[in-house]
């Protein structure tokens, strides 16, 4: 097959949506941006400033927020921009923007995972929580989080330098993507798709089963519960929580998976799994795991207020 080998500085991003279609996608995206910035921010705000806060439990959702949003910074103004015409990124960007994106991607979806752990010690073993699971002990997990995926994410960065274009620069996403990128390149080896099985397995599966094990000793634990009010509390809380977790994790994962087996998913398909599980939870986050919590709730409350905390004996 003769090849018209194209050197690339710059990619041309194309979103497979209609005019119509963008009418309303775009308000919508800036509204759900606006929301997400505004949520996430106000949680690392009132937990970074309320040293009763700074406690295992509120270091995770703190670095939840911290994630979140890094991660709708990186994708929604690229969509945005690409709605209204602004397709072209330049080479450099893009390739770190899709680097960004697993990266973030594989350190929430591990960070979920060690947040059910903390609920399951907190709840199947209260007595010993304060010594298994201390500030260090969180932070100490919170940096293995991130390195553990750096070094994994290093057989990316070699493959994504591997990658030679013939014919086009065009790149049908909304934004700059691994999986596309090596669908419009010239190189035919399966290796840099089943990569993309492999890290979705290790960084996917592997956590949301760690997180549906931990939720069902959780359930079991409150079944004990005497109080009605109390177990409808915890299991409340697990069906919101499952909500967001299985939001994130299903649409990425099977997409992701799919992809990598080789199995041919169409654009439109491809493209509102990714972007869902990129941009939805983010925005659920705060409300779910924040702004539900009494404590959060009573600093928002003091924040806004301008009410000091006062220490109290209890």
């Amino acid at each position: 097959m003769n090849y018209t080998w194209v050197s690339i500085s710059e990619f041309v991003l194309h979103c497979a949506i209609d005019t119509q279609q963008k009418s309303y996608t775009t308000p919508v995206l800036v509204m759900v941006y606006l929301v997400t910035l505004f949520g996430n921010l106000l949680v690392i705000l009132i937990i970074g400033t309320n040293h009763r806060l700074q406690t295992p439990m509120y270091i995770c959702i703190a670095t939840l927020a911290v994630i979140d949003l890094l991660s709708s910074t990186n994708i929604i103004p690229q969509i945005v921009a690409v709605l209204l015409d602004s397709t072209a990124t330049s080479y450099g960007l893009c390739l770190f923007q899709m680097l960004l994106v697993y990266y973030l991607e594989a350190v929430e979806s591990l960070l979920l995972a060690l947040m059910a752990c903390d609920r399951y010690v907190a709840v199947v073993h209260p007595l010993r929580y304060p010594s298994l699971i201390t500030n260090k002990t969180a932070w100490m997990a919170v940096m293995l989080l991130h390195f553990s995926m750096a070094l994994f994410l290093v057989p990316y960065v070699l493959f994504v330098t591997e990658l030679s274009f013939c014919n086009t620069n065009i790149l049908n996403y909304c934004f700059c993507d691994y999986i596309t990128t090596v669908k419009i390149s010239c190189n035919e080896e399966t290796k840099y798709l089943v990569m993309v099985s492999t890290t979705s397995i290790v960084f996917g599966v592997c956590p949301f089963a760690l997180i549906l094990l931990s939720y069902f000793r959780i359930a079991y634990a409150a079944l004990k519960i005497s109080s009605a009010e109390g177990k409808r509390k915890v299991f409340n809380t697990l069906i919101t929580h499952l909500l967001v977790v299985g939001l994130f994790n299903i649409p990425l994962v099977t997409s992701y998976i799919l992809t990598g087996t080789g199995v041919m998913l169409s654009a439109e398909a491809y493209n509102t799994m990714v972007i869902i599980g990129n941009i939805v939870p983010p925005m659920f986050n705060p409300i779910i795991y924040s702004f539900r919590n009494k404590e959060i709730k009573n600093s928002i409350h003091r924040l806004l207020t301008g009410v000091k905390n006062v220490t109290r004996n209890e």
